[in-house]
């Protein structure tokens, strides 16, 4: 995976003038992602400049996605800025697929992360990939564990693009196969 060169990537202020552009014109719903938004250094002050669009009317929402692993570190500062949910990607529950899946994760560093986010009062919403062969026996169980702990669930069919060093074709789950599982609710 190669990343673009910091010149090419957009400033804060870019994404702040952008974004003020957008509310301006009427844009009601703001949702910072990435990669990883919380690897970036002053994140929490992006948050924040973008967050006054909260308080001044514009804004009725700003939410981020996040892969959960900077989250304890972050999330009293998220909810002070004006992030009232969250949306986490966790496509396992089981540490050593976390691993695989990642090529690097820890999956307690998002277990924490989860934690401290519903300690600050924020919401979460668990981002689960589907893929054939690695997680698809896991959907149900992702269900219960995230619905147990007050969680919403929006399963993600992971498209077969980009060259990531995997055939993605074969690990690619349609989820409207017949082998979901009866009765299975998804909020999203």
């Amino acid at each position: 995976m190669s990343f673009l060169p910091k010149r090419e990537v957009l400033s804060f202020e870019e994404i702040e003038t952008i974004a003020s552009a957008f509310v301006a014109r009427g844009v009601t719903k703001l949702r910072l992602t990435g990669g990883e938004p919380l690897v970036r250094r002053d994140i929490v002050d992006l948050v924040s400049a973008l967050g006054r669009h909260l308080g001044d009317g514009g804004l009725d929402e700003l939410t981020m996605t996040t892969n959960g692993s900077q989250l304890a570190r972050h999330a009293r500062a998220l909810a002070s800025a004006g992030i009232r949910r969250l949306n986490v990607s966790l496509d396992t529950l089981d540490a050593e697929k976390f691993r695989a899946i990642t090529r690097r994760g820890r999956i307690e560093d998002v277990f924490a992360g989860i934690e401290a986010t519903q300690d600050a009062g924020l919401q979460i919403k668990i981002n689960m990939v589907a893929i054939r062969g690695t997680n698809d026996d896991e959907i149900e169980p992702m269900m219960v564990w995230a619905h147990a702990k007050g969680m919403g669930l929006t399963l993600i069919e992971g498209m077969p693009l980009g060259e990531v060093g995997i055939d993605r074709v074969d690990s690619y789950l349609p989820l409207r196969e017949p082998s979901r599982p009866s009765g299975a609710t998804v909020h999203s």
